[in-house]
């Protein structure tokens, strides 16, 4: 790595990043060691999330870290991974809980003996971190590989640079992490306790407090009932935890408007509002009996594998929030609520990326990035989703791109229409 042009000025923002180049290509090599060693492939091969960490240490030279969240074939172990930051092997006990009782109270001890450090060099067991926000940590925290790099490379001195997350070897469960595509760090688990660890770190901007570009919208029209609007990607539809203008707000410092419907913060294209309460009524009556046609054009990455499935067809999968990791979705087949989504793909590009048209039957939160990235789907996320695999920094490339209604005053059939957007590299 020495003599490398890339840049580190921050430390990665791990809930929603770029992989910098440096991180990409350690997971590269990690990946080969273990595709190449049948022993690390056997522990890694039915799927697990997998970090490194680039850091710098006292002498100026550049090192890698590497770790692997939870368990791996059982052990907490492995040779050239980071130990786990308290090692419970001497705990059988842990092992073998007899009741719920007992494992919350065993689960009360690990988490006051589980000490982690921050760059200020400040020490506080994981119990303390969560409690100056008022929680209590919620199992399995600190074992995830993110804070177990971090934890590592204070205990040696090193200075963390960047850092990524990444999945090797089968689908997750939830079918949706897929083999070398980089995750954010979920939010439950490692929120709190990565947040006080990057203390003393200067950390890369969160890209969700950027200002929205508010030249992207477009009142495509209006009247004394509604508005129908092309809200740009990067804005709240209605004003939320951010702060930031959502398209609600921006509208009303023209004329006060009142939502009918939603769209994902990254989404973007055709929303309607009304002006009055009765025809915010009507309008969501619309929705909720599924009177209302809509569809969104999106542009998928490459797979693992040529694309051999059907040019279109109907994807229904049981969807559910990720407990610990909200707001993203999971495939969840016991508490899952079904989600149905009609596609066509429209074009396969030689570079094995995909342009895809759906009409979705159900709103489900998220249900067109899980239906695009799930295994059990089409396997591919959309370009631009860095919560479902592909971070890349750029827009998530999901346009709202028509929308027919009956008026809720005349009765009269509005169709709307975006123009086709172009294809990002």
């Amino acid at each position: 790595m020495e003599g490398t042009p890339y840049i580190l000025d921050k430390f990665t923002y791990p809930w929603r990043y770029v992989p910098h180049p440096l991180v990409r290509d350690a997971a590269a090599r990690l990946i080969a060691e273990i595709e190449s060693d049948p022993n690390l492939h056997s522990l890694f091969s039915e799927g697990k999330m997998l970090g490194v960490l680039v850091c710098r240490d006292p002498e100026g030279g550049l090192q890698t870290l590497c770790a692997f969240s939870g368990l791996a074939g059982g052990r907490s172990v492995v040779e050239g991974f980071v130990p786990p930051i308290y090692d419970t092997s001497h705990m059988p006990e842990l092992r073998t809980v007899l009741t719920p009782q007992r494992s919350a109270i065993l689960q009360k001890e690990l988490f006051s003996l589980y000490k982690v450090h921050n760059a200020l060099g400040e020490c506080l067991s994981i119990s303390e971190v969560f409690a100056l926000r008022g929680l209590v940590p919620p199992g399995g925290s600190g074992e995830c590989a993110a804070p177990k790099l971090l934890e590592q490379a204070y205990r040696q001195k090193l200075q963390p640079l960047a850092m990524g997350e990444f999945w090797y070897g089968a689908p997750s469960r939830d079918s949706v992490h897929e083999q070398g595509r980089f995750y954010p760090a979920c939010v439950g688990k490692c929120g709190p306790l990565l947040s006080w660890m990057m203390q003393g770190l200067e950390v890369e901007e969160n890209p969700l407090k950027r200002k929205p570009d508010t030249s992207g919208i477009e009142i495509l029209f209006e009247d004394n009932c509604i508005v129908v609007a092309n809200k740009p990607s990067g804005m709240l539809c209605s004003p939320g935890l951010t702060g930031e203008q959502s398209l609600e707000e921006y509208l009303s410092a023209r004329c006060p408007v009142l939502p009918c419907h939603r769209l994902d913060m990254d989404t973007s294209g055709l929303m309607v509002f009304a002006k009055d309460k009765e025809s915010q009524a009507c309008i969501r009556g619309l929705f909720e009996r599924r009177e209302v046609r809509k569809s969104y054009l999106a542009h998928l990455c490459a797979g693992s594998r040529p694309w051999k499935g059907k040019r279109q067809g109907t994807i229904a999968l049981p969807l559910a929030p990720d407990y610990y990791d909200r707001p993203r979705q999971m495939v969840d087949a016991e508490n899952g609520k079904m989600a149905l989504t009609d596609f066509e793909i429209l074009e396969i590009f030689p570079d094995g990326e995909m342009d895809v048209r759906f009409w979705p039957r159900t709103g489900r939160t998220h249900q067109l990035r899980v239906h695009s990235a799930s295994v059990l789907g089409l396997g591919r996320p959309i370009k631009g989703d860095a919560l479902y695999g592909n971070p890349s920094g750029q827009r998530l490339e999901l346009y709202a791109d028509s929308l027919a209604f009956r008026h809720p005053q005349s009765g009269e059939w509005m169709e709307f229409t975006l123009p086709p957007q172009p294809r990002r590299y």
